[in-house]
């Protein structure tokens, strides 16, 4: 089965080449031009990965992205953005998203990124995956956050980062090895959007006190469960 991809991309030009160039080596991908009709084709079908443009007309890639949360809390959605519109990303990653490519990307870039999903999505991990957290309990190959008040599905990137800190629980997590072996980049803009998926997950775990995301300044993260 080719997996299926919603690109949704207002520039004609941009999204002819990319629809194409990803055709050529196998996916199946539905362009949309504006984000409403993005919408449409998203509940009337099922992906395995979004590509979404941040400036869409009709509902712009963050509105867009929120919509699809609701509906499909672990598709992946990758956004594309303006070369060096940091707040753009940090709010992408606040929206839903996973991860960001930057005008203007090659091809090959693209495919590496979207192949990185795809492949942590099939295959899952080798490594534990059932993690008991005081009253929590994950389950990273699903991305399953679970407490006796309900149960929240992380996104992909989420439940990554949330299973680094699981496997290395009393253990401080250099910043740069969390970035590496999730996005595989540390660079400047990763290491903010870092701190936003840190914050997610602080929320995500705030019902039992005893399980905490320490913050070391300068350094990285430890997860302590007291």
């Amino acid at each position: 089965m080719s997996t299926k991809i919603l690109l949704v991309e207002d520039d004609p030009a941009l999204g002819f080449v990319i629809k194409d160039g990803l055709a050529h080596i196998g996916f199946e991908v539905m362009l949309c031009a504006d984000g409403e009709q993005g919408l449409n084709g998203f509940q009337n079908n099922v992906f395995d990965l979004c590509i979404l443009d941040v400036m869409l007309p009709k509902k712009d890639g963050f509105s867009l992205a929120q919509d699809i949360r609701k509906l499909s809390p672990q598709v992946p959605i990758l956004f594309v953005t303006a070369k060096g519109m940091l707040e753009d990303k940090l709010e992408g990653f606040r929206a839903g998203g996973d991860d960001y490519i930057v005008k203007p990307f090659s091809m090959e870039e693209l495919v590496m990124r979207i192949q990185v999903f795809l492949r942590r999505s099939k295959n899952g991990t080798s490594e534990k995956n059932l993690f008991e957290l005081g009253n929590y309990h994950f389950d990273g190959k699903n991305f399953k956050l679970t407490h006796p008040s309900g149960v929240k599905t992380l996104t992909q990137k989420e439940a990554e980062v949330m299973r680094m800190l699981c496997l290395n629980e009393d253990r401080v997590l250099k910043r740069e090895e969390i970035l590496n072996a999730v996005w595989g980049d540390d660079d400047y803009f990763m290491g903010r959007s870092l701190d936003v998926f840190i914050s997610k997950l602080r929320k995500y775990l705030k019902e039992d006190p005893r399980v905490e995301i320490v913050n070391y300044h300068g350094v990285g993260f430890k997860l302590e469960v007291k």
